[in-house]
C-alpha cells in the first residue's frame, strides 16, 4: 500500500469518526430517552402489580373478616358493605346469598334470590359468575322458580362446556326421578358418572344413584 493510499484511509476513518461523533451529539439523547423510559415503565409495572397485590389481600381480608361473623345474617351483612365493583361484586353477591338462603324464609331470603336473578342476567359480570349465580338460584330449595323456567335453565346450563354443567345434570336427573321418569334420570346419572370433567364427588354420587335405580354397578354403560 502507498503512503497516499494510507493518507487517504486515515483521513477516511476521522472523517467516520467526526461524522459518528456528530451524529451522537445531535441524536445521542434519543438512546438515553429510550433508556431512561424503559426503567421508568418496568418501575411504574412494578408499582402496578404491587398496587393489585395489595388491593386483592385487602379484598379477601374482608371476605374472611365478614365470614368470621357469628351467624348467617350477621356474615350476609357484612358481606354485602364491602366495596367492589365488577366480578368481585357479583362474588360477593352470590356468597351473601348463599348466607341468607340458608336461613329462614324472609325478606332476606327474597333479596338474595333477587340478588342471584340480578347476576345471572349482569352482562358485565364473567360468564362462569353468571352461570354460578343462575344454577344457584334454580336450585335452591323454595326459590318459586317455574318449572318450565327451572328446567329450561338447567337445560341451559347443562349443554357441553359450560364451566358447571355436572352440577346441573344431576339436578336434571333429580328433577326427572321426582317426576317419575326412571329411565330419563338413569340415563343422566350413567353419563354423570362416565363424565371425567366432573367432580369425582359428583361422579360418585351417581354411580350410587345407578344402582339405587337398579341400573347396575354405577359405571358408566354404552
Amino acid at each position: 500500500m502507498s503512503n497516499t493510499d494510507s493518507f487517504i484511509d486515515e483521513v477516511t476513518d476521522e472523517v467516520r469518526r467526526d461524522r459518528l461523533f456528530g451524529y451522537l451529539r445531535r441524536y445521542g439523547w434519543i438512546g438515553v430517552a429510550g433508556v431512561v423510559a424503559l426503567v421508568a415503565g418496568a418501575a411504574w409495572y412494578e408499582w402496578q402489580a404491587h398496587q393489585a397485590r395489595q388491593t386483592a389481600e385487602a379484598f379477601g381480608d374482608s371476605i374472611l373478616a365478614a365470614l368470621d361473623a357469628p351467624d348467617a345474617p350477621a356474615r350476609a351483612e357484612a358481606l354485602a358493605a364491602i366495596a367492589a365493583t365488577g366480578d368481585n361484586a357479583a362474588m360477593l353477591r352470590l356468597l351473601a346469598a348463599g348466607e341468607a338462603l340458608a336461613g329462614p324464609e324472609g325478606v332476606a331470603r327474597d333479596k338474595a334470590l333477587a340478588d342471584l336473578a340480578g347476576v345471572a342476567a349482569d352482562g358485565s359480570v364473567s360468564p362462569i359468575w353468571r352461570d354460578l349465580a343462575a344454577l344457584r338460584r334454580l336450585a335452591a330449595p323454595g326459590a318459586g322458580v317455574d318449572l318450565q323456567e327451572r328446567a329450561a335453565g338447567l337445560a341451559a346450563l347443562a349443554e357441553p362446556g359450560r364451566p358447571f354443567r355436572p352440577l346441573a345434570l344431576e339436578q336434571i336427573a333429580l328433577d326427572k326421578l321426582s317426576a317419575g321418569d326412571r329411565d330419563g334420570a338413569l340415563a343422566d346419572f350413567r353419563t354423570l358418572a362416565g363424565d371425567t370433567q366432573a367432580p369425582s364427588a359428583l361422579r360418585a354420587r351417581a354411580g350410587q344413584m345407578i344402582v339405587v335405580l337398579g341400573g347396575g354397578s354405577g359405571a358408566a354403560q354404552n
